[in-house]
């Protein structure tokens, strides 16, 4: 049976906001356009595959302000979950497994959703 971990609710919190920004950085990254400053479109079939890119516009102020501020935001709460205390209370591979326990606490286990593993 696996181990379970008591994590403080502050540490399971950042984790939770963590995963938050991220998918909210990882959706607005994926609207704007692909290139920060305005370009033209190109075409290169001269590699080992096809690469295609539309003009792009660039990215406004308030999209660059919003990047910036989710990217602060991520590295902030990572470098809080990372460093948290409750780490030194563990050691080795228990300290791996509950890193990675712990990036998995917010997803509801199959049988509290009725689904089967």
């Amino acid at each position: 049976m696996a181990t379970t971990y008591d994590f403080p609710s502050d540490l399971l919190a950042g984790q939770e906001e963590l995963h938050q920004v991220r998918a909210e950085l990882s959706a607005l990254l994926k609207r704007l356009p692909w290139s920060v400053e305005p370009l033209d479109g190109f075409s290169d079939d001269n590699g080992w595959r096809k690469v295609e890119r539309p003009a792009s516009p660039g990215w406004s102020a308030d999209e660059q302000a919003e990047v910036e501020k989710l990217r602060q935001r991520e590295h902030e709460l990572a470098v809080f979950v990372t460093t948290h205390r409750y780490w030194s209370e563990l050691a080795g591979p228990e300290r791996v497994a509950a890193r990675s326990e712990l990036k998995h606490a917010h997803e509801v286990p199959p049988e509290e959703t009725g689904g089967t593993s």
